[in-house]
């Protein structure tokens, strides 16, 4: 366990370690330091704030794992198509980014807000369709 602990320790060293080398040789790292600082802000000013509420506001909901499951879920869903969403402009190559990604986001989030009812509603159901015992 104590190796292991070292090993992982002196990895992430030598990850940190090659991104501050990689920060040195950029041609604009004082870009790279704003962007930094501002995903530091939106993530400790809107995101974390947004998630801590949402976990109190299904504290009291009787499947809250259910649906704190379909909410994490839902949320990696849209901040992986994010930058999809909000491009800027068109490509310069209309194939690069050809779907309509607002659309199939919907289409997906749907479909997990509907397995998450099936999932919290499926075992309810399963006992009033084998009536009282």
């Amino acid at each position: 366990m104590r190796t292991a602990r070292w090993v992982l320790g002196g990895c992430g060293l030598l990850l940190i370690a090659a991104g501050g080398r990689l920060l040195w040789v950029l041609p604009d790292p004082a870009g790279v330091a704003l962007w930094l600082g501002g995903a530091l802000v939106v993530h400790d000013g809107i995101i974390a704030p947004l998630v801590l509420a949402a976990g109190a506001a299904v504290a009291a909901v009787p499947a809250r794992g259910v649906v704190r499951g379909a909410l994490l879920t839902a949320g990696a869903l849209v901040l992986v198509t994010l930058p999809l969403l909000l491009r800027p402009g068109a490509p310069a190559n209309p194939s690069a980014l050809p779907l309509p990604y607002g659309r199939n986001l919907a289409v997906v989030l749907a479909v997990v807000a509907v397995t998450a009812v099936a999932v919290a509603l499926g075992p309810r159901l399963a006992r009033a369709r084998r009536g009282p015992r």
